[in-house]
């Protein structure tokens, strides 16, 4: 696995801590980024067009947005 894996969360998200889980569970490696704890990355997420987290980028697919296990399985093979 040598994708760059990036999560944008925000705290007490459901959503964000099992998209988290299942990347951890798969042994996925991934940098968070907590919209709560930097809120500059509201900004960042603003402008690229997306309104809630999770936001989950990789270097090779399309960003997935919430809690998507049938997408998050692609970065996983």
């Amino acid at each position: 696995m040598k994708e760059n894996v990036t999560v944008f969360t925000k705290s007490g998200c459901i959503q964000c801590r099992m998209t988290k889980r299942f990347l951890s569970e798969h042994d996925v490696q991934y940098k968070e980024n907590n919209i709560n704890q930097n809120p500059e990355f509201v900004s960042y997420l603003k402008d690229k067009g997306f309104q809630s987290v999770p936001v989950v980028f990789t270097n090779d697919n399309n960003p997935i947005v919430g809690f998507r296990p049938d997408e998050l399985k692609e970065i996983v093979k």
